[in-house]
């Protein structure tokens, strides 16, 4: 990997970073109150979303035109997979870890680097969650032992 991609990379993700820590995504109370349609809810998240929404559909609709990256390499081609089982479960599994724990895996990263032991206790509860996935889960049908092994 360049140098350019690195700081690139590095530039990414403290921008994604400061967004979070903005918005409260970090916060595992104000995740938690948002989720909580029938008590105390705070739909500030919800302005979160909406803002973000429309921002990626806008950078995926320009990344679909180009042939190369902006920093010169090719773009990926992503795989387009149908709903199945799978899909369903794992959601459902990504919601309710959400909703216990406040933490989904980005803003669970940022937190990590504040010293916040429920963030270090949930990122640690993902790697092996992810790792249990790699080791016993049957591969995707098509998909390639690379493919199953980057997800997590």
């Amino acid at each position: 990997m360049s140098a350019r991609h690195v700081v690139a990379a590095l530039v990414a993700g403290l921008a994604f970073g400061l967004g979070l820590v903005l918005a409260g995504m970090t916060d595992p109370w104000k995740v938690r109150a948002f989720l909580d349609l029938a008590g105390r809810w705070d739909p500030s998240l919800a302005f979160v979303m909406g803002g973000a929404i429309p921002v990626a559909a806008v950078g995926f609709a320009l990344a679909r035109r180009r042939e190369r990256a902006l920093l010169g390499d090719a773009m990926p081609v992503l795989p387009t997979r149908g709903v199945d089982a799978r899909l369903v479960v794992g959601s459902a599994l990504f919601g309710a870890g959400w909703g216990v724990a406040g933490f989904c895996p980005g803003p669970a990263l940022v937190a990590l680097g504040t010293g916040s032991a429920r963030a270090a206790l949930f990122v640690g509860a993902m790697l092996l969650g992810s790792w249990l996935v790699d080791r016993f889960a049957a591969p995707r049908e098509g998909s390639t032992e690379q493919e199953s092994s980057s997800v997590s």
